[in-house]
């Protein structure tokens, strides 16, 4: 059997909301690829630049560091941007198109866009939603997909899961409602690229926990084991 039959399949996973150092240590020692820092003032998990800039200093090479916000100005943007590394910028609002190009060609990092999706969202919605944005910069990474709430994030509620089309699941972050409950079955169900919990692994808001990381990006990795398992059966039983 060749190494690409028996690759692992996995799933990149980010922690966000982190504002404590033992947080992120905990985090980064489970093996999340990317931490997220919300620069959102009536967050509960809201930080400073410079706050984030002393967690960062703990944050080991390969590990991303994203910076989330709710409509910002490019100064606000820039700020961070200035003071700690960088990664990937995450627009929570109700930012426009052309308002996340310019600000992100501003300080040149990439960027993802939130969806929050709603009951009647439909499949054609959210892939015209990634062609334009793909469309309107080339600093555009991705979508992540949120369920509609009255707020911006964080509120741990699942939305239809089915309502993502398969062509996009690949290329989608996944948001919105996830747990240690849920994390397997969302995974093996929608085969995203990428994970993205808050509440779902907190001890009370801004402050997560040890056991709830640990178990969650185990279930994570369940739900990995289970589709290269799969794979690896459709290529047995199926050798074209």
């Amino acid at each position: 059997m060749s190494h690409q039959e028996t690759a692992m399949h996995r799933t990149r996973i980010k922690i966000c909301g982190i504002t404590r150092e033992e947080d992120l240590r905990a985090a980064v020692a489970l093996g999340a690829d990317a931490l997220g820092f919300v620069f959102y003032p009536k967050s509960p998990r809201n930080v400073t630049p410079e706050q984030a800039a002393l967690l960062c200093a703990a944050l080991p090479p390969y590990v991303s560091a994203v910076a989330l916000f709710v409509n910002p100005t490019l100064g606000e943007v820039r700020a961070v941007a200035q003071r700690m590394p960088l990664s990937l910028i995450q627009f929570h609002g109700d930012e426009t198109m052309d308002a996340c190009a310019a600000i992100a060609a501003a300080v040149a990092r990439p960027y993802v866009r939130a969806f929050r999706v709603r009951p009647d969202t439909t499949a054609g919605e959210l892939l015209e939603y990634e062609r334009a944005n793909r469309a309107a910069s080339p600093w555009f990474s991705g979508v992540l997909l949120d369920t509609y709430v009255d707020a911006y994030g964080g509120a741990g509620k699942v939305f239809d899961w089915s309502l993502i089309p398969k062509e996009l699941a690949p290329r989608v972050v996944l948001s919105g409602g996830l747990n240690v409950q849920n994390a397997t079955d969302a995974v093996v169900r929608v085969r995203p690229f990428a994970v993205d919990i808050s509440s779902g692994v907190e001890a009370q808001k801004g402050i997560k926990d040890a056991r709830k990381l640990a178990e969650f990006i185990g279930a994570v990795r369940a739900a990995d084991a289970t589709i290269s398992s799969e794979t690896s059966h459709e290529r047995i039983t199926d050798p074209r």
